[in-house]
C-alpha cells in the first residue's frame, strides 16, 4: 500500500481509504470482518458519519484492539454549537474511542449553511472547544459544492476538504488542487467510483490517484470490494490504453444527470427505495438487461407509483437532481411488459 501525507495534519494516510457509509447495509459480524480485512491491507484512514445509522458503532467494533494507527474520521450535519458539540460525545461513544483524529462539518451545501457553522454560536465554535480538549485532532469540511471548499480553505479554519470527484465531475478539480496545495489543505475524494457507474472500477480508482490528492475513499461493504480496491492501492496510476478507453466510454453514457446512490434522499416517507430504482433503470439502458430489471422492479413493494409527489428525496440530494421526473421516467421503462 502507498502512503501520502493528509495535508497540514502531518499523518500519512494509505492512498485508498475505507468509505464506511455502506456498511449500514450488512450486520456486525460481517462488517468487523470486512474492516479488519482493508486494516490487514493496509488501509488505515476510514471515514464514516454520524447520520449513518449504525456506521460509527460497527467501526466502533472493529477498532477494539486495533485502533493504534488508524486514522478515523466522522462528521456531524450541525450547524450550531450545542448540536454539534452533542454529536461530538454520540460519535465518541459510538465509536468507543477517547479521541477522533478528523470531525468534519457534514455536507455544507452552500453559503448559507457556511455562514451558520462560522456564526458565534455556530458549529466551528465546538470543534474548537473539542480540539482544545483533545477530543478531536483536526477539522474538516465536507461540500459537493467546490465553492464552499474554496472559501473554507482561504479562511483557514479547515485541515482537510472532503469532495466528490471522479472521471464524471472533473469540474474546477485542477483550481482546487492547486488551492489546496498552496493551504497545505488535505484532499479526501468521495464518490470516486460515482456509486458504481464505471465499469471498470480499477481504472476509476487510478484516474483519481494520479491527481494531486490526499486519499481516495470508496465505500465498502464486502471483502470482495476491499481486496480489489487495496490492490489500486499498490498500482501505479498511469491507465492502460484498455483502462482509459473503458472510461471514456462511461463518461459519455453517463453525463452529469445521474444518481450517485449516496442515499441521502432516503429515507422517503412512502418507503421508496429510489436509488435502487435507478439501479434497475441502468439495467435496462446500460446493460441491455430490461427483463431482469423489469422483473425485479415489478417484484418489489414499493414502486413509482407510490410517489406522493412532496419532494423531500429533492430537497436532500446533495446533486439538486429532479428526483421526481427522473423516477417518473425509471418507472417507466420498469413497467413495460
Amino acid at each position: 500500500m502507498q502512503y501520502r501525507e493528509l495535508g497540514k495534519t502531518g499523518i500519512k494516510v494509505s492512498v485508498v481509504g475505507f468509505g464506511a457509509l455502506p456498511i449500514q447495509r450488512i450486520d456486525e459480524k460481517i462488517a468487523v470482518e470486512v474492516l479488519h480485512k482493508a486494516f490487514d491491507l493496509g488501509m488505515n484512514f476510514l471515514d464514516t458519519g454520524f447520520r449513518y445509522s449504525d456506521s460509527e458503532y460497527k467501526v466502533g467494533l472493529a477498532l477494539k484492539g486495533r485502533r493504534e494507527g488508524i486514522t478515523v474520521a466522522t462528521k456531524s450535519p450541525a450547524r450550531d454549537k450545542k448540536g454539534m458539540a452533542e454529536h461530538i460525545q454520540i460519535s465518541l461513544k459510538r465509536l468507543g474511542t477517547d479521541y477522533i483524529d478528523l470531525y468534519q462539518l457534514h455536507n455544507v451545501k452552500d453559503m448559507e449553511n457556511l455562514d451558520k457553522v462560522l456564526a458565534p454560536g455556530g458549529a466551528l465554535e465546538a470543534l474548537k472547544d473539542a480540539q482544545k480538549e483533545g477530543l478531536i485532532k483536526h477539522i474538516g469540511i465536507s461540500s459537493h459544492r467546490k465553492e464552499t471548499l474554496f472559501v473554507a480553505m482561504k479562511q483557514g479554519f479547515v485541515d482537510t476538504i472532503q469532495v466528490p470527484f471522479n472521471a464524471v465531475e472533473t469540474d474546477e478539480i485542477e483550481e482546487l488542487l492547486d488551492l489546496a496545495e498552496e493551504t497545505n489543505t488535505g484532499v479526501i475524494v468521495m464518490k470516486p467510483l460515482a456509486g458504481g457507474a464505471f465499469n471498470n472500477p480499477t481504472a476509476a480508482l487510478k484516474f483519481i490517484l494520479k491527481h494531486r490528492i490526499s486519499i481516495v475513499i470508496p465505500g465498502m461493504d464486502s471483502l470482495e470490494q476491499v481486496i480489489a480496491n487495496a490492490q489500486v492501492g499498490t498500482m501505479e496510476t498511469t491507465l492502460t490504453e484498455e483502462e482509459q478507453k473503458s472510461l471514456d466510454i462511461d463518461t459519455a453514457q453517463l453525463g452529469a444527470g445521474f444518481c450517485r446512490r449516496c442515499e441521502y434522499c432516503l429515507p422517503c416517507p412512502m418507503e421508496i427505495n429510489i436509488p435502487q430504482i435507478f439501479i434497475w433503470e441502468s439495467y435496462v439502458d446500460r446493460y441491455n438487461l430490461p427483463e431482469f430489471a423489469r422483473l425485479r422492479y415489478q417484484s418489489s413493494s414499493k414502486g413509482v407509483d407510490n410517489c406522493i409527489d412532496c419532494g423531500k428525496c429533492e430537497s436532500k440530494c446533495p446533486y439538486e437532481l429532479p428526483i421526481r421526473k427522473m423516477l417518473a421516467r425509471a418507472g417507466e421503462k420498469l413497467s413495460q411488459k
